[in-house]
């Protein structure tokens, strides 16, 4: 089956260093012979255009979660990217106690260095980017993010407790905005991953997630993460830097991912040209999607291949399911 096959492929450990020198660590996926380069160092012979996807993770899930659907590119001709956030999997430090990180450093430093290293790896290569619930927020912090060729983001928001879907809006503020913080603030971070909820997760990140605001810059107005008015003003008009048009996929199933919270982010990317594509779980014969199951390799036949048209033409698939809720020209158009 195809699925024995991508999962078979193994990728390459890589390991990063962010400006600030904190490490972070993810795989590679790449194509081209291997040859002996300089002191007998192995180097891999890169293939020109060939596309290389990057993958950013929703906010304290582990990037092997994504292992099959970077294979899965990988199959269809890509070199793909996915790491692990400061704090999370495999750039998680010793102890998460004290360990400081926010939403911020996730974009700014981390998918920095990772933007970074493939334009250093992948010379010549255009660079794309799937996104996850926060990496989406997490394209537009990083201060590189204009060398991006074309987005998906899948459930992309950051998490104002208004937008959530308004049968779980109660128990959610509780959890994520209440119990989350508490937690954090108590034990130094949060231990997510007893309580089954996600990965153990740094009180910074927790702590900008549960203070999210309507405007996500005054998320950073106060606390231990706050920002001036300029650097808040900068912070917005980094989101402007990104050109690559934006494909923005949710489901009618996802508590997060509801039309508000999706459209409420998009907004932030003036420069781009922006399509929200929403999707019923029945359209594909599917009981249920919600926010995390996009990635399962079980949708590997029904919603993979709408990202990988969008990769491979700016285009969405055509005939494939869903319907355009939003949409955008750019920078030239009013959204």
């Amino acid at each position: 089956m195809q699925d024995t096959k991508t999962t078979a492929l193994e990728p390459e450990a890589i390991a990063l260093v962010a400006a600030d020198g904190c490490p972070i660590r993810g795989f590679v996926w790449r194509h081209g012979e291997r040859h002996a380069g300089d002191c007998g160092v192995v180097h891999e012979s890169n293939a020109g255009v060939r596309p290389v996807v990057i993958v950013n993770a929703a906010t304290s899930v582990r990037c092997r979660y994504y292992f099959r659907f970077a294979a899965f590119l990988f199959s269809h001709g890509y070199d793909a990217i996915v790491y692990d956030y400061r704090g999370i999997g495999e750039s998680r430090p010793r102890s998460l106690r004290g360990f400081s990180a926010s939403w911020l450093d996730w974009g700014q430093l981390d998918f920095e260095a990772v933007l970074q290293y493939a334009a250093r790896e992948f010379p010549g290569q255009p660079v794309d980017v799937v996104a996850h619930s926060v990496g989406g927020v997490v394209v537009g912090l990083a201060p590189s993010n204009e060398m991006i060729r074309r987005v998906v983001t899948m459930g992309a928001q950051y998490a104002h407790w208004r937008d959530y879907a308004p049968g779980r809006k109660l128990a959610m503020l509780w959890r994520w905005h209440v119990l989350m913080p508490v937690l954090a603030i108590l034990a130094g971070y949060v231990p997510a991953r007893r309580l089954g909820w996600m990965e153990d997760t740094p009180k910074g990140v927790a702590l900008s997630w549960s203070c999210s605001k309507a405007r996500f810059e005054d998320t950073f107005r106060r606390g231990a993460f706050a920002l001036g008015e300029a650097e808040r003003a900068r912070l917005v008009a980094q989101f402007s830097a990104v050109h690559a048009p934006i494909l923005a996929i949710s489901v009618t199933d996802d508590e997060f991912g509801t039309v508000p919270a999706i459209e409420r982010l998009l907004r932030y990317f003036t420069g781009s040209a922006l399509t929200h594509l929403r999707i019923a779980p029945r359209q594909i014969g599917q009981p249920a999607i919600g926010h995390f199951a996009f990635f399962h390799s079980r949708f590997e036949d029904s919603l993979w291949p709408i990202a990988l048209a969008w990769l491979k033409l700016g285009a969405l698939r055509e005939g494939g399911p869903g319907s355009v809720v939003f949409r955008c020209a750019g920078s030239s158009t009013h959204c």
